[in-house]
């Protein structure tokens, strides 16, 4: 070992200093073991629930409400933060064209809105539908014209999808379409919308009873981040948890002797941590690369894929600009997605009231040409395309931000459900000590609560010394659909003691649907 080197001996090594490695290191303390996390990030813990500061504004990376289904993990979110958090009211819109539309939809807004000819135009688009369906249904595109209509599909579905996910509609699976919008009906929510505007429909959420349509949410004063600072805080205060800031995983490799040495490189060189357990949040491809000795599954791993994703904040000199904490832009004339309000989050999170400060939401891939672009031209994008839309004069920018962040999506494609299941039941039968946790780690587009149930869990079968939980139970069909047959997913029956609980498995449940391509064929 080299004269830089210094060496580490705890009961857990932890990958990551995101929502699942930092509930796993908190847990571990609280149960008096010792915890070495190592975190890529230099100054930032909370993964891609972190909170980033410039000159005093905080920018949330993405948008993070703190609702869960499971008491289990809203209890550990009290516990952490007992203090700071605030009610704020919900409001998200679609922008379209110069104009508003709330969602959900009301009625005689949206027709205002479109115009007299436009909502002909739109009602005739799917008077035609119903007459003359597309038969064979194969994409979003089909699905979701059959329907709405070409038109209104064109509207409020086509350019935001296509933002998000980087890959035509005619390209998507009409499965996923059905998921996304199952249960919305033209008629249903016109219909619907004539109740609102009238306002017949009864309260709470104007007879809306579902979680994503809540009035208000519960949120840390300061921004998601705050909640992991406070837990990287009471890790070190227990004197048994270390968290190593801009240290990058070098290796994990098998001690053999069932245990693990994971090195890092960091500021003052490298660290080798010695553990009888190791916790990775890491990518499966970066860990797989990483892993001595290599595992059989490496291949599968590196052909697992991922969506980018960046923010660029602007500071205007104005009031506020829209009161919603985030609009969807519908407007193929410009690359943004999607546009945040930060003081709608919360008001400590932009400190001068005379200043607006927005996040323009760009989706990518590492490499393109927005990922590549400086800083300067990402602020001057953005800049150009809030004044396209007509949401800020240009000459009132007084600043601006941008924030990277990489692997925000982990990508369904028509491989990936094989390609984890071979590298996790690879790592399950040889190495029962090393646990995969969190969205990447487990490569699941999964909430904040669905990765710290799998630090819950995962914590559970250490501190029993077996595999009490299937860490890889999800109790939700859709999951099932885009990963494949349910019964490939079981865990091995030998190691599956305990079922989850109802609440464990209400925020196992938390893993949203993505898009698969078209064509994919059942097995």
């Amino acid at each position: 070992m080299s004269t830089n080197s210094t060496q580490l001996t705890v009961d857990v090594a932890i990958i990551g200093a995101g929502p699942a490695g930092l509930t796993a290191g908190y847990l571990l303390t609280k149960a008096g073991k010792t915890v070495a996390i190592i975190e890529k990030d230099a100054t930032y813990v909370g993964g891609i629930s972190r909170t980033v500061e410039h000159e005093g504004y905080r920018f949330d990376i993405g948008g993070h409400r703190f609702f869960s289904k499971s008491q289990q993990v809203v209890d550990m979110w009290n516990e952490i933060l007992p203090d700071d958090f605030i009610q704020r009211p919900r409001m998200s819109r679609i922008y379209y064209e110069g104009k508003f539309y709330s969602y959900p939809l009301r009625a005689f807004e949206a027709l205002g809105n479109l115009g007299l000819w436009r909502s002909t135009v739109c009602m005739a688009s799917f008077a035609w539908s119903q007459l003359f369906p597309i038969k064979d249904i194969r994409s979003f595109e089909d699905w979701t014209s059959n329907q709405f209509g070409k038109k209104l599909y064109s509207i409020f579905f086509k350019t935001y999808t296509e933002k998000v996910w980087g890959m035509p509609c005619n390209e998507m699976s009409a499965d996923w379409a059905a998921q996304r919008i199952k249960g919305l009906s033209l008629w249903g929510a016109v219909t619907d919308g004539l109740k609102r505007s009238l306002g017949l429909n009864k309260r709470p959420n104007d007879g809306q009873g579902v979680k994503t349509l809540l009035e208000t949410f519960r949120y840390p004063r300061l921004g998601p981040g705050m909640m992991w600072d406070a837990a990287r805080d009471k890790i070190v205060a227990t004197g048994k948890g270390q968290v190593l800031m801009g240290h990058a995983l070098d290796q994990v490799a098998a001690d053999g002797e069932g245990g693990w040495r994971v090195s890092a490189n960091g500021p003052a060189g490298k660290v080798v941590i010695k553990a009888a357990h190791a916790i990775s949040s890491a990518p499966m491809r970066e860990l797989a690369v990483r892993m001595h000795p290599l595992p059989d599954t490496a291949w599968n791993a590196s052909e697992l894929k991922y969506r980018d994703f960046l923010t660029v904040a602007l500071k205007i000199k104005s009031e506020d600009l829209f009161p919603d904490n985030w609009i969807y832009i519908h407007d193929s004339k410009v690359k943004v997605g999607r546009v945040q309000n930060f003081r709608s989050w919360s008001p400590e999170m932009v400190p001068d009231p005379s200043v607006a400060c927005v996040g323009l939401e760009y989706f990518c891939f590492e490499g393109d040409g927005l990922w590549s672009s400086s800083d300067d031209e990402l602020v001057e994008l953005a800049t150009t395309e809030m004044e396209i839309l007509g949401l800020l004069d240009p000459r009132d920018v007084i600043g601006g931000a941008v924030v990277r962040q990489e692997k925000a999506y982990p990508v369904y494609d028509e491989d990936y459900a094989a390609n984890v299941a071979a590298m996790r039941h690879e790592l399950e039968d040889k190495h029962p000590t090393l646990h995969l946790v969190g969205r990447n780690g487990m490569h699941r587009y999964n909430n904040q609560d669905h990765a710290m149930m799998t630090a819950m869990l995962t914590v559970e079968n250490i501190l029993a010394g077996t595999r009490l939980y299937d860490t890889w139970c999800v109790n939700e069909d859709a999951e099932y659909h885009e990963a494949g047959d349910e019964g490939a997913e079981k865990a091995l029956p030998a190691r599956e003691t305990t079922p989850v609980s109802e609440d464990q498995a209400a925020a196992l449940a938390s893993v949203r649907e993505v898009p698969q391509r078209v064509g994919r064929k059942a097995a």
